[in-house]
């Protein structure tokens, strides 16, 4: 599995798909860096050469180009030529990001597509471990992370290490001491303003922790304003609400004033070591061959040398950035992934026998939830499965639906094991209905079809009709194009449920799993639903997980599941003669 995973080799791997872009990238950085290091030694030598009085280089070739003249035009040529290859630079920078940028993109996609091939076949009690939430944290936040390191080191890292080498030959050139002072001492100093950084980034991360804590707090607060008055407790959550804004007042002052005085402190060292390299400079133009103009070239280097140090400091850190976030990435390719075979139900038949032998489950090593079932259903039977909450029923449901991967024994479909049948074709077959249906955020006519825009307006208003919502949405102004709002939120309860099974209807698949599913209806409601399901369930198998009498009372078999384990089966008239489970149930029911 770990091969699978995402690693600083694979980022490699993928960055060298785009080897041609790379290349040019890499070229077209080099040609800037030979644009940019000369620029600082240009108008610096105009001081030797002009205003000293002492015609070297520049001088000489400007005088044999356009004939002497005077110090405003040798100022005047030189800083056009400087502004020109600032501009040539900035262009070659522009093209290099571009280059990068769409580099970079590429990898993060092609992340993103193995996370969400990955995903698309995971076990859902595997994906239930993670939750949304992180995962889709991981998708977002953490491939950012990756992206902003693979800009970095795709692009950032060999031109400031070329940056630093020729700007190393440049000073060293001009004068060793000095040179060698400024490429030992920089990068010294912005060592310690990045380790300076970290410390107010770790205070910023404090007080950003302590706003969070108190929003919170604070919208749980008011969103349970109501409860908080009747329960008479106004005082003890304000209180706490209080104690988290307080937690603000103390971090934000400590972020406030240490980060003014860290930033501060590093600037002052930073001028600290400008003053010893000025004293330095002075010192060797008057004790040795350096001269005024060379002194203000190399001062002009201090400051070239502080984005190329920098860059490699921030790829230093965007690695421990990346290596963290790969990690949490790491996560979603450890889910295991679901059994897919390759056998199919007959289409044709729509009849499916379901055999389950000896089944165990469990959502992890502590507890079993299902301990060793056995029971069959015959195609067209109408089976129910009762239980107390928490006893295994719809975990149950989720396994023969295929959603849940079992741990032991098995299932089969027409005499085909789980294993052996595509995961795909199964669920064309079989359709849960669940207690609370997740809707998106999108149409009813979305939400009923799954986007499937193959299905007829005819289609969608007959199966509105089986589920008893038909008038509901013919009196709705947007009709099938009304929005259901986030998780179906527009919707009330019974009508989500009744739009779930009107999307069973447009399904029509050879089993049906009722989870709860009309928990959420009236009885005459319900009555008058599975009297209008009654027709088109006939030749399909059903089960039905239910807590009302009335419910299942009319099924072929009931099954008992309590604490994991099958304990009764029978019909409603043998099972009501016997003491256990099953009567105890009906007595509920009739209290």
């Amino acid at each position: 599995m770990m091969n699978n995973n995402i690693s600083l080799k694979y980022i490699f791997k993928l960055l060298l798909d785009n080897k041609k872009s790379l290349i040019i990238g890499q070229i077209l950085t080099i040609i800037a860096i030979i644009i940019s290091v000369p620029i600082p030694l240009l108008l610096p030598l105009l001081v030797d050469e002009v205003l000293l009085n002492k015609p070297d280089f520049f001088v000489n070739n400007i005088n044999e180009l356009f004939g002497n003249t005077t110090a405003f035009y040798y100022i005047a040529i030189v800083t056009f030529i400087v502004l020109f290859l600032r501009i040539i630079y900035f262009l070659f920078s522009v093209l290099i990001t571009k280059i990068f940028t769409k580099i970079s993109k590429y990898v993060t996609f092609k992340i993103r597509e193995k996370l969400l091939n990955h995903l698309e076949l995971v076990n859902m009690n595997e994906y239930e471990r993670l939750g949304s939430g992180s995962i889709g944290a991981n998708l977002v936040t953490d491939v950012n992370t990756l992206d902003n390191f693979i800009v970095s080191i795709a692009s950032k890292f060999i031109a400031s290490i070329l940056t630093l080498l020729a700007v190393a030959i440049v000073i060293i050139t001009i004068d060793p001491i000095l040179g060698f002072m400024i490429l030992f001492i920089q990068p010294i100093i912005m060592i310690i303003s990045k380790k300076i950084a970290t410390k107010t980034g770790l205070l910023k991360k404090e007080e950003n922790k302590a706003i969070e804590e108190f929003q919170n707090n604070i919208n749980e607060t008011l969103d349970l304003f109501g409860q908080i008055k009747a329960s008479n407790k106004e005082n003890f959550f304000f209180q706490d609400s209080l104690g988290k804004a307080k937690n603000i007042q103390k971090t934000s002052n400590e972020f406030n004033y240490k980060s003014v005085a860290y930033e501060r402190f590093s600037f002052t060292i930073f001028l600290i070591a400008f003053e010893i390299f000025r004293a330095a400079g002075l010192l060797l133009v008057a004790y040795s061959d350096l001269s005024i103009g060379l002194m203000f070239a190399m001062f002009g280097y201090i400051w070239f040398i502080m984005t190329p140090v920098q860059d490699i400091l921030t790829i230093q850190y965007s690695y421990a950035s990346a290596k963290t976030a790969m990690n949490r990435i790491n996560k979603i390719l450890d889910l295991k992934i679901e059994k897919n075979g390759i056998l199919t139900l007959d289409s044709n038949s729509k009849k499916v026998d379901i055999s389950i032998k000896n089944l165990s489950f469990s959502y992890n090593e502590d507890k079993e939830v299902l301990k060793n079932i056995s029971f069959d259903i015959k195609s067209g039977e109408k089976v129910a499965i009762i239980g107390a909450s928490g006893s295994g029923k719809t975990t149950i449901a989720n396994i023969i639906s295929g959603f849940y991967s079992k741990n032991s024994g098995d299932i089969f479909y027409n005499n085909i094991s789980i294993d052996d049948l595509n995961r795909q074709n199964l669920r064309e077959n079989i359709f849960l209905i669940l207690q609370m249906p997740i809707l998106f955020n999108n149409t009813l006519r979305f939400n009923i079809t799954m986007g499937n825009e193959n299905i007829s307006d005819v289609e969608i208003f007959k199966a509105l009709k089986i589920a008893q919502l038909y008038e509901t949405v013919e009196n709705m102004p947007n009709g099938l194009e009304t929005l259901v709002g986030k998780h179906g939120i527009r919707l009330s309860g019974g009508q989500r449920q009744r739009l779930s099974i009107a999307r069973m209807i447009i399904a029509n698949p050879a089993v049906v799993i009722f989870d709860e599913s009309t928990s959420a209806l009236d009885v005459h409601t319900e009555v008058k639903l599975f009297s209008e399901l009654e027709e088109f369930l006939k030749e399909k198998t059903v089960i039905t997980i239910a807590h009302r009498l009335s419910t299942v009372k009319n099924a072929d078999m009931i099954y008992v599941i309590d604490d994991g384990k099958l304990v009764q089966s029978g019909n409603h008239k043998e099972l009501e003669e016997k003491e256990g489970h099953y009567l105890e149930f009906v007595k509920k029911q009739l209290i």
